[in-house]
């Protein structure tokens, strides 16, 4: 019988030692996923955030893009008027401009 509750303790001994090191573990790891300043929340938080800024940065790059074709097509000085006359009513001396408002217009029903 000695025999048989020298091994028991020994199992015993090993059986604390396992959870010991198993409640460490666990608590090591909830406390890394869900705690901590690097936890897994925060991380795809972080990413989502990226994500919307490089949306945005190839939004804004297009923008650029077309800003730089369009100051490109203003340097011809016929381009340039054309651009006036559309964007901001310019006109020549003695000339008459018609402007016709399509929203104005009655609908089909």
């Amino acid at each position: 019988m000695s025999v048989f509750g020298s091994y028991w303790n020994a199992f015993k001994a090993i059986k604390k030692s396992y959870l010991l090191y198993g409640g460490i573990l666990l608590g090591f790891i909830v406390w890394m996923l869900f705690l901590d300043t690097h936890s897994w929340n925060i991380h795809a938080e972080l990413n989502d955030e990226i994500e919307a800024l490089e949306l945005e940065q190839e939004a804004l790059t297009k923008i650029i893009k077309d800003d730089k074709y369009a100051i490109e097509q203003l340097q011809n000085e016929d381009s340039l008027e054309h651009f006036a006359r559309e964007r901001y009513g310019h006109k020549k001396k003695n000339e008459t401009i018609f402007i016709i408002d399509l929203s104005d217009t009655l609908s089909n029903k």
